[in-house]
């Protein structure tokens, strides 16, 4: 059986607090960074889950070791108790978001080039069209 394991982290990255989602699944692990402005408060972030979570543009794939072991609920807390004081992203979880950041970097760089070619095109029919217009003796 598949399993899709999905976490939040939140922290503070100056100016702005930070939240990235992780989801883990199929030994694939992908990423997406939101920006949530002044510190947000736990109703907020469930809110914000809800509301947001299917719009989400999380970043390709990346692969990743999934461990399925069960823990001791005790230590499972104390593992969280450290988490929560730690700050930063998991390493896997930036090496995602940087390749979607690249990614979307390339859309735009391409999106861009077409829309010159596209524009040098028309300046370069209306050019032709002038020229054409001044050999007719008008």
């Amino acid at each position: 059986m598949d399993k899709s394991i999905c976490g939040l982290t939140v922290f503070f990255e100056a100016p702005f607090w930070v939240g990235v989602f992780e989801c883990a699944a199929d030994g694939t692990v992908s990423a997406c960074k939101v920006t949530f402005g002044a510190e947000p408060k736990s109703y907020e972030i469930g809110e914000y889950v809800l509301k947001n979570y299917y719009h989400l543009a999380f970043s390709p794939a990346v692969t990743a070791p999934v461990s399925k072991t069960v823990r001791n609920p005790k230590r499972l807390q104390r593992c969280l108790r450290k988490q929560m004081q730690q700050t930063g992203v998991g390493t896997k979880s930036q090496q995602a978001l940087k390749l979607q950041q690249e990614q979307c970097k390339l859309a735009r760089k391409a999106k861009k080039k077409a829309w010159k070619t596209t524009e040098q095109a028309h300046k370069f029919a209306l050019k032709q069209q002038k020229k054409k217009e001044k050999h007719k003796g008008r």
